[in-house]
């Protein structure tokens, strides 16, 4: 136990988490990774635990406790070997549900934080576009007032929780010409006309469905705007920060995960008269990857402690994410070759921790994108700046 960060009630939760995990998920990974699709009764059940309101209000049912306790949850949700099943989960407790709670109205926080809590409403966040990922400053899609309503048309991709979610917090230019100033975060039901889902088929992240999202003429209630009008980059802006912990954190659980179990089959593996933990070429590499490891896992940990102070870690977890996902897709590769020809094969986890892994450098983000952000503030001394209250 890392008694710096982590108390007593932290790791009693990690071991009830844990448990809960292995007793009513881990049955059913397998079949949710081939059906692409993570059954409803698992939603409503981390509802009723509490586990989706980890760090929410309690007036809303959330537990309101520390940062800490989320990252606990998130290391745990690595464990268990599907990335996708993992991103559903925070994907709508810490993307959608994140918009909801920083810039929902109270009406708004009402119905839908409080449904989210609970487990009876799945979100999603629509920010990337087809045409431009990381550009989100040029995306397309538009939000155009007549009278009390808005009318939404445009598209989104690589939506987590796209398809099944009952919710969708989306972000649209309300004023195009004023570029990022002129957009705007609303909140829409899943079965509002004009909103239509396709399924896309991924390398990895399989039991999660990931959708391209199309909204053609849909009209929503002004009162559906979230936040104020034209402040929606910035909102976006300032919840990048915890995304990209998030998936740093991500990155050092699973590159845990996966030195772990290679440790245990080094240790049962023989070769040559030997178990291959014995051989020096091999365990120096681990002790690289070991390192690099622990050395990330303490920045991530030191990240969320200012976050929890409320100091803005842009810049910091941006490095996170660059380093973690970077040092997860190289230990996870190295371990893979250690399991030999059984490091390919889908009956071990390793497998499948590769594809899912892949996607660290890429989501939230690219890794090339990060660079230029923490070069603009390193060489350029840019500073970001949370959205003004």
């Amino acid at each position: 136990m890392n008694s710096r960060y982590f108390t007593e009630e932290h790791e009693l939760f990690r071991k009830s988490f844990r448990e809960f995990l292995q007793k009513e998920v881990v049955p059913h990974i397998e079949k949710w990774e081939k059906t692409g699709t993570i059954e409803r009764f698992i939603w409503k059940k981390f509802g009723d635990m509490g586990y989706f309101g980890l760090n929410y209000p309690e007036q809303y049912g959330g537990l309101n406790l520390d940062l800490f306790y989320t990252v606990i949850f998130l290391e745990e949700l690595q464990k268990i070997n599907s990335g996708g099943f993992a991103a559903a989960m925070w994907a709508h407790a810490y993307l959608a549900m994140t918009h909801v709670a920083k810039e929902g109205d109270e009406a708004i926080k009402e119905k839908y934080l409080t449904g989210s809590i609970s487990g009876d409403l799945i979100g999603c966040l629509c920010i990337t576009e087809p045409a431009g990922g990381s550009d989100v400053a040029g995306m397309k899609t538009t939000a155009v007032k007549k009278g009390d309503k808005y009318v939404i048309n445009g598209s989104k991709t690589f939506i987590t929780n796209g398809v099944y979610s009952d919710y969708l917090v989306v972000a649209a230019k309300t004023n195009p010409e004023l570029k990022s100033k002129g957009m705007s975060i609303f909140i829409m039901d899943r079965d509002t006309p004009g909103i239509s889902a396709t399924k896309l088929d991924k390398l990895g992240w399989r039991a999660s469905d990931t959708a391209e999202i199309a909204f053609d003429n849909v009209e929503i209630p002004a009162s559906n705007l979230m936040g104020e009008e034209g402040k929606g980059f910035p909102y976006i802006m300032q919840h990048f920060a915890f995304e990209r912990l998030i998936m740093g954190i991500n990155a050092h659980a699973r590159a845990q995960f996966a030195i772990d179990y290679t440790l245990q089959y080094m240790s049962e593996r023989e070769a040559f008269g030997k178990t291959i933990n014995k051989f020096q070429a091999l365990r120096h590499s681990i002790a690289d990857m070991a390192s690099e490891v622990e050395m990330a896992t303490e920045f991530n940990y030191s990240i969320a402690e200012r976050m929890e102070r409320g100091v803005y870690v842009v810049k910091e977890a941006s490095m996170s994410k660059l380093l973690s996902t970077r040092i997860a897709d190289e230990v996870i590769y190295k371990c893979l070759q250690f399991l030999g020809g059984y490091g390919y094969m889908e009956d071990y986890p390793l497998a499948r921790l590769s594809r899912d892994s892949r996607l660290g450098p890429i989501g939230g983000g690219t890794s090339e994108i990060l660079r230029e952000i923490i070069a603009k503030m390193i060489i350029d001394g840019k500073e970001y700046k949370p959205a003004a209250k």
